[in-house]
């Protein structure tokens, strides 16, 4: 699988857990923090990473360059997966299911954190076994890797998509796909709507405040001041 160029997706950071960890050596226990980040751009990408550091804000540096690492593209039938599938991660164990439009993502906890990176928004999960969350999502990152497009399969078979899953299918897989696309677009809309404004607003706090921080009402305080204290030395006289 050829490897995905990060610079060129629209990312989105999710940490999934953040805990602070020991490691037992000679002279006592060396503490870090690990961060278990995923990374994904609403439209088909995702990825995992794991940061440690010293600090909160450094492990999850870590978490995200390492995701941005390890991303995968998952193709989708619209807004949801193609088929069902299930697959294990140690003891973890995890089953993805697709659902009808308008469902909504039926998950949980890590799982439910992969399937909004990828941009799925209609699915049924259920995670079985452990509960560990970096093993769930590495289960949940293995049953995605084993999906294939309607298209994509017909090309492997050497035949065309209606033949390989039917003329009524292949009209809702067409159907859903454009609904999807449609979708897809007026919610990255909205996310750089709101990236601007969230840039824009810093920016109008500090001139908005810089009139009343510039210390016009300090130095009129402090010229009153001197003021009373004159004219009460003036009066002492």
């Amino acid at each position: 699988m050829p490897k995905i160029d990060a610079s060129k997706l629209n990312l989105e950071e999710t940490v999934v857990q953040v805990r602070r960890v020991s490691k037992v050596v000679k002279g006592g226990r060396r503490f870090s923090i690990r961060a278990l980040v995923v990374v994904g751009d609403h439209n088909g990408h995702v990825g995992f990473g794991l940061g440690k550091a010293a600090e909160y804000t450094e492990a999850i540096r870590k978490g995200v360059e390492d995701a941005k690492k390890h991303l995968i593209e998952v193709p989708l039938a619209g807004t949801t997966i193609p088929f069902m599938v299930k697959t294990r991660y140690g003891a973890s164990e995890v089953m993805l299911k697709p659902a009808a439009p308008g469902t909504g993502v039926i998950a949980g906890g890590a799982v439910r954190a992969v399937m909004e990176s990828v941009g799925i928004r209609d699915i049924l999960t259920k995670s079985l076994g452990s509960t560990n969350p970096g093993n769930t999502v590495l289960a949940c990152l293995q049953g995605l890797r084993e999906l294939r497009s309607a298209e994509a399969e017909a090309a492997l078979r050497g035949k065309t998509v209606v033949e390989v899953v039917g003329k009524k299918q292949a009209e809702r897989l067409a159907l859903a796909a454009a609904s999807a696309a449609e979708q897809m677009a007026l919610a990255r809309a909205a996310r750089e709507e709101e990236a601007r404004e969230s840039r824009g607003a810093p920016g109008r706090g500090r001139d908005g405040g810089s009139g009343p921080r510039g210390g016009g009402d300090r130095r009129g305080g402090g010229d009153r001041r001197g003021g009373d204290r004159r004219g009460g030395g003036e009066r002492r006289r």
